[in-house]
């Protein structure tokens, strides 16, 4: 027999009474009074429900802020931008993408974008087709914290502001009938196709799919490449405007640009932290990112044309704020504010060259300057994206490097396929776009039209009656 120390007693003892509590414990962890895991369910359910309330609150709260930068805000920018004879005319085309455009993503353009499944890598299918399954529950694929009908008219936004952007090439000069036909099958035959490769389900340029890799936050390739380079060929196709180069063809209204830079810049924060789909910290850096390029490239083309020609203008540095937010958008959810601010800056100056210098050199009627904005501008931001992406801002890639500034290199190619591809579908399919619709409706207005203005010879109406 052996006995036990009175020091060997008490450990002992200490033992088993742990052993009896951590048992009891246990039995107890097993037999949870009812009451008390229905409390701890709808505890869990009504945090559930208050992050979808506030993820569902902002995004429609984003929603009408992109739908506010195509009207008024775009509407009133390229607007005053253009002669008092085609004020209305030019402000309609971008109205009327807030219909058209609608009716065509209702119908079936959401789901050709959206729709799909793993293995549709270049466009969607019609399962969404008629607003199809589109309801009040999440769509897991997209955004699991907000009804699928959020997502739905969050995108739709993008669509609608998209083609309206074109518009600003070939102002002053082109038949309303051809710009409707040519908006509506450049939405299905350009957007929608990009708009799945990139952000769809599948999509071949998906930033965690199969293909290529490629980072787009809030739509540098597929908004801004696309329209700005389609701009380019729309422009060039219809040819100069009547006396472009011999005639004063000066905005007739900076007052109302600038009213329409400010709602865009306002709204664009809809548009980039909006795509974070949901109130979280991503959102709140994608805002200060926005905030910050637009700022830095509004100083940066402002003194920029300061130097070169002697004086810093209004319409400089709305312009210069435009180029930022074009350049940012892409980047905008995978960047520091410094980064940012860099992207701003470089954005300022390159665009200014392009609308003061290179449009010069080549001799192409780019009205409102959609090409050296929208089509340099994102072509710059979406490449720079792959150089500043950083995991510390967004860890899509779970610990994995980001950008060349956390080591991978590789992701500033997959930025130039990604923009590559963009710049070919903007360019070939605008091409034969406007060729189709030149021979259907015809797209130049005549002489005698120009010369009216297009809100008479167009509409039958002006937008300004001087009386007295």
């Amino acid at each position: 027999m052996t006995w036990l120390s009175p020091k060997n007693s008490s450990r002992t003892g200490i033992r088993c009474l742990f052993l009896s509590l951590l048992s009891a414990g246990l039995a107890a962890a097993q037999t949870v009074p009812p009451e008390i895991l229905e409390r701890l369910e709808k505890a869990e359910k009504a945090a559930a429900n208050a992050q979808t309330a506030g993820d569902n609150g902002w995004m429609l709260v984003s929603s009408a802020l992109v739908l506010m930068m195509t009207a008024p805000g775009l509407a009133l920018f390229y607007g005053g931008l253009v002669r008092k004879k085609n004020v209305l005319g030019t402000m309609m085309h971008s109205f009327l993408m807030m219909g058209l455009v609608t009716v065509i993503w209702a119908l079936f353009g959401y789901s050709l974008a959206f729709g799909g499944t793993a293995d549709s890598k270049w466009i969607g299918d019609l399962s969404f087709a008629f607003m199809n399954g589109v309801g009040t529950a999440p769509n897991g694929d997209y955004a699991g914290t907000i009804p699928h009908l959020t997502f739905m008219v969050y995108q739709l936004m993008f669509a609608v502001i998209t083609p309206a952007l074109i518009s600003g090439a070939f102002a002053e000069r082109i038949k309303f009938t051809g710009m409707m036909l040519f908006m509506t099958l450049w939405l299905i035959i350009v957007y929608l196709p990009m708009a799945h490769m990139v952000w769809g389900k599948g999509g071949y340029f998906g930033a965690l799919g199969t293909g290529i890799q490629a980072f787009d936050f809030a739509g540098g390739t597929v908004v801004h490449i696309t329209s700005g380079v389609s701009a380019l060929v729309c422009a060039m196709y219809l040819g100069k405007r009547k006396g472009y180069g011999s005639e004063a063809m000066r905005p007739h209204s900076v007052v109302l640009s600038t009213v329409g830079a400010a709602l865009l810049w306002v709204g664009w924060f809809g548009f980039n932290a909006g795509s974070a789909l949901n109130a979280s910290g991503l959102a709140s850096s994608a805002f200060v990112a926005t905030h910050f390029g637009a700022a830095a490239a509004a100083m940066a083309w402002l003194f920029a044309e300061w130097m070169v020609i002697g004086k810093p203008s209004m319409l400089g540095a709305i312009s210069g704020a435009v180029a930022g937010l074009v350049a940012i958008t892409p980047a905008s959810g995978f960047v520091t504010p410094m980064s940012a601010l860099m992207i701003g800056a470089i954005a300022g100056v390159v665009c200014f060259l392009m609308v003061a210098k290179v449009k010069a050199m080549f001799g192409y009627d780019d009205a409102l300057d959609a090409f050296g904005v929208h089509g340099i501008g994102g072509t710059l931001g979406a490449i720079l994206t792959g150089v500043f992406a950083t995991k510390e801002v967004n860890d899509l890639r779970a610990g994995m490097p980001m950008g060349l500034v956390d080591g991978n290199g590789g992701q500033v190619m997959n930025q130039i396929i990604a923009s590559a591809v963009a710049w070919g579908l903007g360019i070939v399919g605008t091409l034969v776009i406007l060729f189709v619709v030149d021979k259907i409706a015809g797209l130049r207005t005549t002489d005698a039209e120009e010369t009216e203005g297009l809100d008479l010879s167009m509409h039958g109406e002006e937008g300004y009656h001087m009386e007295g």
